[in-house]
């Protein structure tokens, strides 16, 4: 199988259309940016003060007065805007984002969000992801399915501290793509290379499977 990362990467860039104003978080959902289809172009929004980021940068394009929120190089597309945190979360609690696409520790059946933090380890923090799940109109989790020990990360119920309470529409692994809807997961699709049983066997979160369930 491909490396999961990219699997996943690819599969949540086809879920972005043309003119979302997007939001990425640190780490594999930076990815995404790589896999866009050619005929889709979004606005990607930096919570550190740019609206209209591009790609990564190479050693010719790199400046280092240009960095994304994970300190990571970037370049940015003509008539990119740049302003102080301020603004930058000003448009985004005041829902201007579209989509934002993050990474998970867990989430849950009703759509709950871990990812900031656990407790008696030295983590991060939160970021932006407080703010940007409350005030993104969809919230797309991106996650391998289980943790590194083969633990499930979709859970009944979330076990660490909640970064956010029932905004996740859309959870996507290497093995499947997930809707949160009110009366629970629904399983769309498996991987072509998975299959609904080694999804359903690597989830602890009841998923309903419908009649049909597609394939990426």
């Amino acid at each position: 199988m491909e490396d999961p990362k990219v699997i996943i990467a690819k599969r949540a860039a086809r879920f972005l259309h043309h003119g979302d104003v997007v939001n990425l978080g640190i780490g594999m959902p930076e990815m995404v940016a790589n896999y866009l289809p050619d005929d889709v172009k979004v606005i990607f929004q930096s919570e550190n003060g740019i609206m209209g980021m591009g790609a990564a940068s190479t050693p010719e394009t790199k400046d280092l007065n240009v960095s994304n929120a994970g300190s990571k190089y970037v370049d940015v597309i003509p008539g990119a805007m740049f302003f102080d945190s301020a603004t930058s979360f000003g448009l985004i609690r005041g829902g201007h984002v579209d989509v934002t696409i993050l990474g998970a520790l867990q989430v849950d059946e009703e759509g709950s969000l871990s990812s900031h933090i656990i407790p008696g380890k030295m983590v991060p923090g939160m970021g932006g992801a407080m703010d940007l799940v409350s005030g993104a109109e969809n919230v797309i989790v991106i996650t391998t399915h289980t943790d590194k020990k083969g633990g499930a990360k979709i859970l009944q119920k979330n076990t660490l501290p909640l970064t956010a309470y029932q905004r996740v529409k859309w959870i996507i692994t290497e093995l499947a793509v997930i809707e949160v809807t009110p009366e629970g997961l629904v399983l769309r699709e498996v991987n072509e290379n998975s299959s609904v049983d080694e999804v359903l066997s690597k989830t602890e979160a009841k998923l309903i499977v419908p009649e049909t369930v597609g394939t990426f």
